[in-house]
């Protein structure tokens, strides 16, 4: 018989290359926002391409409206949405206790500009 002098790490190796394959196809890399904001909840929910950063605006539960996380009037909304180009990605980020007039306020600047890419970001139950 044989004897073992050494371990041989090559099926170790694959066990945690299969390991990190898994672990990096399964996690989801949501960037969380300093911004805090009581989602909505919503049972379909499509995630956002990683590969582009959006323009976050926000509205927290202190009915204070941040875009890019600088707090801002309500009045200057227009004025820092002609900033930005049209194909740029919006992620509307809004608590769901405020009032549904400031959602409306905000779509309203938005329409300002033709945007192409407008989301609203909810959490799943």
């Amino acid at each position: 018989m044989k004897r073992f002098d050494q371990i041989n790490m090559i099926p170790f190796i694959d066990i945690m290359l299969v390991l990190l394959a898994i672990v990096l196809t399964t996690a989801t890399f949501v960037s969380q926002g300093l911004i805090e904001v009581n989602l909505p909840e919503a049972e379909r929910i499509t995630e956002t391409r990683g590969d582009e950063v959006p323009v976050q605006i926000a509205i927290n539960a202190q009915h204070q409206l941040f875009i890019q996380e600088e707090a801002i009037a309500f009045e200057q909304l227009i004025e820092r949405l002609n900033s930005y180009q049209e194909d740029e990605m919006i992620v509307l980020r809004i608590d769901k206790g405020v009032p549904f007039e400031h959602f409306v306020k905000v779509l309203d600047a938005l329409k300002s500009r033709p945007f192409k890419n407008v989301s609203i970001q909810a959490q799943q139950p």
